[in-house]
């Protein structure tokens, strides 16, 4: 029996997409590897349907994989960035 899953990459003007016929008991690193999308040092990690998940997850039929990209900006240091711009007219 084979399930079909989807492996996703997206970046700000595209995305990549390939659908895949796993046998049963497949698991995301598989599906990562066959898909064949980004090399390794674009892929921070990878998500089912936005959920985090390891290489050994196992997948279900209808599944869509999301490989992750490194973030370009820490979160946190964005945000003071932009608090300490809004404050300088305050004042």
């Amino acid at each position: 029996m084979s399930i079909r899953v989807q492996v996703v990459i997206a970046w700000p003007h595209r995305c990549e997409q390939r659908t895949l016929e796993l046998g049963e008991g497949a698991t995301v690193g598989e599906a990562v590897r066959l898909a064949g999308l980004g090399h390794e040092a674009e892929v921070a990690g990878c998500a089912v349907f936005g959920v985090a998940a390891e290489a050994g997850t196992r997948l279900h039929d209808g599944d869509r994989v999301e490989l992750l990209r490194p973030l370009q900006a820490d979160p946190k240091e964005a945000r003071r960035r932009r608090a300490a711009a809004g404050s300088v007219g305050r004042r």
